[in-house]
């Protein structure tokens, strides 16, 4: 069993979202049934009208972000969303300091503490899958894909779902 960590912005980031928000649902045109069909979708890449969100999607895209697990034994967990919000240390130190953080049971934490924990968490002989499993037998449905990565030395999860 591990804790669950999530970045969401501050509140006056929220806020200037909620404002992007109501005036979105205030130029709806309610009388447009294709506009209705479409549940509202508005085009997000003019040369890809395919991309497209909903005024709520928009709203909601990024407001809770995994940021990763920590677990007995085991080094820190980073989740990189296939690099959506960051692609290196540097970029989500950068998140992270943008916003609030939050556990799975909704202590919020310090930026700062969050961030030196995060980075000490089984160091220097906590578990990653390779060492853990150099060690331990391997189940039958191991799979070498879901083998950690390493970006700029944290260990970062092959997976985005985590439980």
């Amino acid at each position: 069993m591990g804790t669950n960590f999530y970045r969401i912005p501050k509140q006056e980031d929220i806020n200037k979202r909620k404002t992007v928000l109501m005036q979105s649902i205030n130029e709806m045109d309610v009388t447009n049934i294709s506009d209705i069909r479409n549940k509202f979708h508005i085009i997000q890449d003019e040369k890809d009208e395919y991309k497209s969100l909903t005024p709520w999607e928009v709203f909601m895209t990024g407001l809770n972000v995994h940021l990763g697990k920590r677990s007995s034994g085991w080094k820190f967990s980073w989740n990189f969303h296939n690099k959506k919000f960051y692609s290196n240390k540097e970029e989500l130190l950068a998140f992270i300091r943008s916003g609030r953080i939050l556990d799975e049971y909704g202590t919020e934490w310090d930026t700062e503490e969050f961030i030196t924990m995060a980075l000490n968490w089984g160091e220097p002989n906590g578990f990653d899958n390779q060492t853990y499993y150099a060690q331990h037998p391997k189940p039958v449905y191991y799979n070498s894909s879901y083998d950690d990565i390493y970006i700029d030395g944290l260990r970062v999860s092959s997976s985005t779902e985590f439980f």
